[in-house]
């Protein structure tokens, strides 16, 4: 010890002190600090477990599905829909054409923040919401409403189901296509959508709708994403619009070709990719129903159009590529209202009764009672999802669906609404009453439009064009 800490060894003295204080004091800072880092942890562990258990029934997931769906479902409207249409028409009708589905992403919207949404989504009678309830979106906020979509904000599902209000007029614009004037169209639309589409909507799925099976309704019509509200309604009034107009000029003796089909093609593919947000994003959340959706509506698509190419194939030695687009619409079209209730299996088989009854519709049908409808809205819309909502009552399936097995109760006594023949009936009836209140009423507006403007253009202007006539524009320069 002596050589060590004694005079002869100052310097080895004065390290080993300095590093046994340099030890200690590691030793005693790290136990001081051990109370301050287990006191941080702590707290971290606090704030996790306050989030977990947190009141907010927000879900992100569920949130950030529902926008993407309705910036999906507005993607349909334009430019999907814009270019499908406006591929199909002659060349002199395309901004025209085009024109009635971007004109509806105004108006429609202004009119759903006015009453619109409370026609359809705020509280009323059994036929539609009180208009006043929501005016100016009054109450539609941050807060979920727990009726329509318990994890997301009311805002969130108000825009979501503003995007079908827009697009489902803009289906119409396909059977007036090229002989309608604009300032009718507008009037209509506005009247069409107050009068047809909110109260529509309210019954089949506001609360207290008539049809609306899962919210106080009394006749409970399955219609996951909008057969009834969105295509048959569309679909019968695109009917009673082409019937009203009458024929185009030259129909059915000049040709009328599309002028672009490359346009129509490109409108096709973005419909299909929209229609997922559509159909999927009518789960309102991101879990498995909306899994089961967005395969049911992949599916019916595609087997639609490889039906209406085999049946054009068939029955014309072959098959065109403006026909496997429209077989695609046609069992997406027909699809949506089934699109939440029926498997994969089932999907298939409606993709493929859609394609070929669709494509009769516009070949024989609309040839053999000779209606100018310009685009095939009743044939394709009208039919197609008439179709999938009476297929949907027999193969609705409560093992997609569980909700359907014992959502639905009456005199207090629960019911499953899986398919049968029970179910069809009540499909049977939310058709037929779509069908006769949208086509009346239908009717009755365009009587009213034409009495205070008139509603078809003139023969001149008709025949210089609607791009120029209406508008003053021209979509090509050559």
């Amino acid at each position: 010890m002596r050589s060590l800490f004694g005079a002869g060894n100052p310097g080895n003295a004065c390290r080993i002190m300095l590093l046994s204080f340099l030890f200690l004091g590691i030793l005693f800072g790290a136990r001081a600090a051990e109370p301050s880092a287990s006191a941080a942890l702590e707290a971290r562990v606090a704030q996790l477990e306050a989030k977990l258990n947190s009141s907010s029934p927000i879900n992100s997931g569920d949130n950030a599905w529902l926008l993407v769906s309705s910036a999906l479902v507005l993607m349909m409207t334009a430019p999907g829909l814009i270019l499908f249409y406006g591929g199909l028409v002659r060349r002199k009708n395309v901004l025209a054409t085009m024109m009635h589905s971007l004109v509806l992403m105004g108006v429609v919207s202004v009119l759903w923040v006015l009453f619109g949404y409370s026609m359809a989504f705020g509280p009323g009678n059994a036929f539609c919401g009180d208009p006043r309830q929501h005016f100016l979106l009054r109450g539609v906020g941050a807060a979920p409403d727990a009726a329509y979509a318990p994890t997301v904000p009311a805002q969130s599902f108000m825009l979501f189901q503003m995007m079908f209000a827009i697009i489902t007029p803009a289906l119409i614009s396909g059977s007036v296509a090229e002989r309608m004037k604009f300032s009718a169209y507008l009037l209509f639309t506005c009247l069409w959508v107050t009068l047809v589409y909110f109260p529509l909507a309210h019954m089949v799925w506001g609360k207290g709708g008539l049809f609306n099976w899962a919210l106080g309704g009394s006749i409970p019509v399955l219609d996951f994403a909008g057969g009834t509200v969105v295509h048959i309604s569309s679909g019968i009034s695109a009917l009673i619009c082409a019937l009203v107009l009458g024929r185009r000029l030259g129909y059915p003796r000049e040709p009328m070709p599309p002028h672009n089909v490359v346009l129509s093609l490109i409108g096709t593919g973005l419909l299909w990719v929209g229609w997922f947000g559509f159909n999927a994003g009518s789960a309102v959340n991101a879990g498995s129903l909306a899994s089961s959706a967005f395969a049911a509506t992949h599916f019916s698509a595609a087997a639609a159009a490889l039906s209406w190419a085999v049946s054009e194939w068939y029955h014309k030695g072959r098959p065109s590529v403006l026909g496997a687009a429209s077989g695609m619409v046609a069992g997406l079209a027909t699809i949506t209202p089934a699109s939440g209730f029926v498997s994969i299996p089932a999907a298939l088989l409606i993709g493929v009764a859609a394609g070929g009854a669709c494509y009769f519709a516009v070949t024989r049908l609309k040839s053999r009672f000779g209606y100018d409808d310009s685009l095939d809205v009743f044939g394709v819309h009208g039919v197609g999802s008439t179709l999938g909502m009476l297929m949907l009552g027999f193969f609705a399936s409560t093992q997609v669906n569980a909700a359907i097995a014992d959502t639905w109760k009456s005199n207090g006594h629960v019911f499953s609404l899986a398919g049968s023949a029970g179910q069809f009936a009540n499909q049977l009836k939310g058709v037929v009453f779509t069908m006769i209140y949208a086509g009346g009423a239908t009717f009755l507006l365009l009587k009213l439009v034409g009495a205070l403007g008139g509603l078809r253009v003139s023969e001149e202007e008709e025949t210089l064009g609607l791009d120029l006539s209406q508008h003053g524009e021209s979509a090509y320069n050559d």
